[in-house]
């Protein structure tokens, strides 16, 4: 008998999610136990709708797609929404997590993201078009950058967000009157 050639079913076909993933590290890690060596994939994913949210997730899986199926719905949990005035982050700041220490700036418009590695990635994903940035700290660790990168995310002020909030609803358009000029015959 021969085998079905799609394994979901007519009609289940899986759909375009709202949010764009990037694998930002892949590692193989091990576990040593009293049987052997345990070996798992160990993956750094970000996501973003590239319209100011952002996520990002580290998962452990017997395979990468595995760890990397697990570290995106890690990620859509961990979802943060970037205020964005003037096409840039509303104003600078330095923060610390670990060995990491990252500075975002606002920068003009026209310049785009001027950032590296997984800096650039979490700016791209959340939709910042123009932003500065310098890692500071010592290590080289993407998973710590990241973490940074969302704590200074997160540590806006709160009227900055608020402005930000305020700008991103829609204005009700005033209605146009149209100067309808008779044809003169």
């Amino acid at each position: 008998m021969p085998k079905p050639t799609h394994r979901r079913g007519p009609g289940r076909e899986r759909e375009k999610s709202e949010f764009d993933q990037y694998i930002l590290d892949l590692a193989r890690v091990t576990r040593v136990t009293e049987g052997g060596k345990q070996l798992s994939f160990r993956a750094c994913v970000v996501i973003g709708d590239r319209k100011g949210r952002v996520g990002y997730g580290v998962a452990k899986g017997a395979d990468v797609q595995l760890g990397v199926d697990k570290a995106a719905r890690q990620a859509r949990k961990n979802l943060i929404t970037v205020p964005i005035i003037n096409e840039t982050i509303p104003h600078r700041v330095v923060c610390k997590f670990k060995a990491a220490t990252i500075m975002l700036k606002p920068a003009p418009r026209g310049s785009g993201i001027i950032a590296g590695g997984a800096v650039r990635a979490v700016l791209e994903f959340a939709g910042v078009p123009n932003v500065s940035s310098k890692i500071l700290g010592k290590t080289k660790n993407k998973i710590v950058v990241v973490k940074a990168t969302f704590e200074a995310l997160k540590s806006f002020k709160r009227a900055a967000v608020e402005k930000a909030n305020q700008k991103s609803q829609p204005i009700q358009p005033k209605p146009v009157e149209q100067k309808v000029e008779a044809k003169k015959e």
